[in-house]
């Protein structure tokens, strides 16, 4: 007996969770593509949660030094946390890489 009220309390525990969830609505998005590859993309949901993003075609080198086009990338997110602050990620994306930068993201230590 104890065994299925504890199996009908995880039950009910888990039915609220699934309540509680309400998906956000998207109140505004905005999205352009050049036939170059270019293009620019934006969006903000009813939840706070934000991203703009930019991107150009530029030529880079690559490993034998032979230029390629390569899509560079500027935007950022952000989304409110659990404790009701706002985190904001600002990144860049290149023939170099991700370069993430915020207040959450831990700065490489520096070594000497």
């Amino acid at each position: 007996m104890k065994v299925i009220i504890v199996a009908l309390a995880f039950v009910a525990v888990a039915a609220a969770a699934a309540v509680d969830y309400v998906q956000p609505q998207v109140i505004r998005s905005e999205s352009d593509q050049s036939p170059d590859g270019s293009y620019s993309y934006s969006f903000e949901s009813d939840d706070g949660t934000k991203r703009q993003e930019t991107a150009e075609v530029k030529q880079a080198l690559d490993e034998e030094g032979k230029p390629q086009n390569v899509l560079f990338v500027r935007g950022f997110y952000s989304y409110i946390d659990n404790e009701g602050n706002v985190q904001e990620i600002r990144y860049v994306a290149d023939d170099q890489g991700f370069h993430p930068e915020g207040p959450s993201i831990p700065k490489p230590v520096s070594r000497r």
